[in-house]
């Protein structure tokens, strides 16, 4: 799925996120919100209002929340067309009492606010815009159109001029302002959201097959006793049928297909997949096995290892983790799918810590994204030249997300930067440099004392 693709699906799916009853029981704290302020300022300030129409407004909300918990049920989520209709509802409403109150004399003029953000928050941007517009147009048209306020002894309670085109100011850059901050936070969360779910999908996948692969070879393991007792049995048949030509070969078919019982068992999995014993590798092996998706992709995966301090030449012993295996595959494949023609992977290692370092041939991270690399959903991450270069490729920079994600699970820390112009063997260093560093305790497994077992193998959870 590409960036636009995801794009479509974040709009679409935008407004069917909200419950019609959430819609509901804010429209109904409006509503006593309303009836109280229209109440105290009758009754307690003796302000002579149109009590008829303003009871009228709000009593059509009342009637709309009625025919919306009676008619739907109350599980019900809103689509984009039905939140918008609502929002807009809500507005044209407020718009209406405030008319009937004083207009931007009013104080409570401050609540136009709240739909523009709902609308900013739940819909899409079409919608926001509309809502937003609507907003202003009626802000705008308040300031010379609305019913005064008057005292019991018939005096017009009203604000300076000065005060009143503040208040325009203030609530038309409240609009723009608060609509901008709330989209950009809401986006900001959706993506990540999104981004973690793809996330944890990559990981369970990847241990859903790590674990199928185990099972599969425990049943090869198990049914190879009963396969070869078959073909045994199959054997002396064969010898014993030979004056029953018809019977030996239903013998000979029998092992036959034991034998490709035997084969498919082995070719579904690797023996010993999750057997303890080798939960762990040398790190240099588990690098390998994150590289070897791409060892065949046209670019040369050079793959080093050395001791930093020169007091340990052999490779640690590294935990195969699923998240470290997936989580460094997505980093080679990045430096491969922007790599000339070659890709380095170093692996150095001392008394605290594990460091590897991926980089390429290629034309680095774009300068002006180098600080948001990680980020899900990035867009314009690729430069012009890339675009000319290869036009099939598009990302969005989840990939890189997963890596980091799965990754810093594991306890490492990423870094991302661009190469300089050190020349070794083939090629040039100069590209993406990603460097992931683990302390030593969140990767490699603890020592057991000596002649301890490492236990039982336990029950694959799937």
């Amino acid at each position: 799925m590409t960036q636009s693709d995801f794009g479509l699906f974040h709009e679409r799916q935008r407004g069917s996120f909200i419950r019609l009853r959430t819609m509901i029981w804010l429209r109904w704290f409006a509503i006593v919100g309303q009836l109280t302020a229209i109440t105290l300022a009758q009754r307690l300030y003796n302000l002579q209002l149109e009590l008829g129409l303003c009871y009228l407004a709000v009593g059509v909300s009342i009637v709309g929340n009625l025919i919306a918990i009676f008619v739907f049920p109350e599980n019900k989520r809103l689509n984009e067309a039905e939140n918008f209709m609502m929002v807009l509802f809500d507005l044209l409403q407020l718009c209406f009492l405030i008319y009937l109150t004083g207009g931007l004399h009013n104080p409570f003029t401050i609540l136009i606010l709240g739909p523009v953000i709902v609308s900013a928050t739940i819909m899409t941007l079409r919608s926001t815009i509309i809502i937003g517009a609507t907003a202003l147009t009626l802000v705008s048209l308040m300031v010379f159109f609305h019913l005064p306020l008057r005292t019991e002894q018939g005096f017009i309670l009203r604000i300076a001029d000065v005060f009143v085109f503040g208040q325009w100011i203030a609530i038309a850059i409240a609009v723009v302002f608060l609509s901008l901050y709330a989209r950009q936070i809401t986006e900001e969360m959706t993506s990540m959201s999104d981004a973690v779910v793809a996330t944890q999908m990559a990981l369970g996948r990847t241990q859903m097959l790590n674990n199928l692969g185990g099972v599969v070879a425990a049943a090869a393991h198990e049914l190879g006793t009963p396969l070869a007792t078959i073909k045994l049995a199959s054997a002396e048949l064969i010898e014993d049928l030979e004056d029953r030509p018809e019977l030996q070969e239903d013998a000979r078919l029998i092992r036959e297909q034991a034998d490709r019982c035997r084969d498919i068992l082995r070719s579904m999995g690797r023996a010993g997949k999750e057997d303890l014993q080798i939960r762990t590798a040398p790190l240099i092996e588990v690098i390998r096995e994150a590289a070897e998706p791409h060892l065949d992709r046209g670019k040369d995966v050079l793959i080093e290892g050395f001791a930093a301090d020169a007091t340990d030449i052999l490779p640690p012993p590294t935990l195969r983790r699923p998240e470290i295996i997936h989580g460094l595959r997505n980093l080679i494949q990045n430096a491969v799918d922007f790599a000339r023609a070659t890709v380095w992977v170093e692996a150095t290692w001392n008394e605290k810590s594990v460091t590897v370092r991926i980089m390429d041939d290629g034309p680095g991270y774009p300068t002006n994204l180098l600080g948001r690399i990680g980020d899900p959903f990035v867009r314009n991450r690729r430069t012009e030249r890339d675009r000319t270069a290869r036009p099939e490729y598009e990302g969005m920079g989840l990939g890189l997300f997963i890596a980091k994600t799965l990754l810093e699970r594991s306890g490492a820390e990423l870094s991302f930067a661009n190469g300089g112009e050190r020349a070794n063997g083939k090629g040039k260093r100069r590209g993406a440099v990603v460097e992931v560093v683990w302390p030593n305790d969140a990767i490699i497994p603890p020592t057991r004392p000596k002649g301890e077992g490492i236990g039982e193998n336990q029950p694959f959870d799937l």
